[in-house]
């Protein structure tokens, strides 16, 4: 697929301490569900919808990820000699030209929005998206690919969004939508983490976006908001008062592999996907 979103930011410096003691040694974008890091996962979507340059926003270098990504001749030699092809294919379709990756390092601990002001000097196109590698979502068609097909139609900022429960609203950045058409709507602000009872709508955004490359300009420009960090909300509702943003209720569905239990969901979701494990996992439920 080929679009106007080349480059992608992959925000990935956080510390992982949900999942310690196992990110002591890993990164959390390199927990595993079922056989692949979320991060490739997270690859795997910007590359379907047409994204060719991959910016990870990183806390130090990241040893790990860079290995990930590289080819391994001497374990295809060995795949290849064994004739374990299905394993080489995985290999070496994890593999990414490294002509195509920038580090760019986020030395301070100041939230998302900060994380995404790291990338400004590496991103020359009008617009660039955000993948969030916490956020799995799982459809025939990957959620950035449905984010870039209606970018290109309608040459806006666009925010993934799903409905959220009543409950969970203070998690989220809740947008202000104005005008609807179908699963798309305008967005007039977001609202970061408010009280159900002052949230404009139940439709929260997630870990997708497709921004203007103006939302730079306001980045720098905030001082710390909500919880101490620079959130790229606060950005966003700038945008919005100056050029259309709009929000795509995706389809879908997400798995928040930032928590235990959406991570747990994830690995038996896509476990259930994979042929040759599918009916050894409902055996194992089932048995439970």
């Amino acid at each position: 697929m080929k679009g106007s979103v080349r480059t992608v930011v992959f925000p990935i410096a956080g510390l992982g301490t949900r999942f310690l003691p196992a990110t002591k040694a890993i990164t959390k974008e390199m927990l595993p569900v079922v056989d692949r890091p979320l991060i490739e996962y997270a690859v795997q979507e910007a590359r379907s919808a047409g994204v060719e340059r991959f910016v990870f926003v990183v806390s130090t270098q990241n040893d790990l990820v860079t290995k990930h990504f590289s080819a391994q001749p001497d374990l295809e030699k060995v795949l290849e000699q064994n004739g374990k092809f299905n394993e080489l294919k995985s290999l070496q379709a994890s593999t990414l030209d490294p002509e195509s990756i920038l580090y760019v390092i986020q030395d301070k601990p100041l939230g998302l929005g900060h994380a995404v002001l790291c990338a400004r000097d590496v991103i020359d196109e009008e617009f660039f998206a955000v993948l969030l590698p916490d956020d799995l979502v799982l459809w025939d068609k990957p959620c950035l690919q449905q984010m870039v097909e209606l970018h290109n139609k309608i040459e806006s900022s666009i925010l993934a969004v799903e409905q959220i429960d009543n409950e969970n609203i203070s998690s989220y950045g809740v947008i202000n939508p104005n005008e609807s058409s179908g699963n798309v709507y305008k967005v007039d602000g977001v609202v970061e983490k408010p009280k159900f009872e002052d949230a404009p709508s139940n439709l929260a955004a997630i870990g997708r976006y497709v921004l203007s490359k103006q939302i730079f300009s306001h980045l720098a420009k905030l001082n710390a908001g909500y919880g101490g960090e620079i959130q790229l909300t606060d950005a966003i509702n700038s945008i919005a008062s100056q050029q259309p943003v709009h929000a795509l209720k995706f389809k879908g569905t997400r798995y928040d592999c930032g928590s235990k239990a959406g991570y747990i969901a994830a690995n038996i979701a896509y476990a259930r996907q994979d042929p040759t494990l599918m009916a050894k996992v409902e055996d194992i439920l089932e048995s439970d």
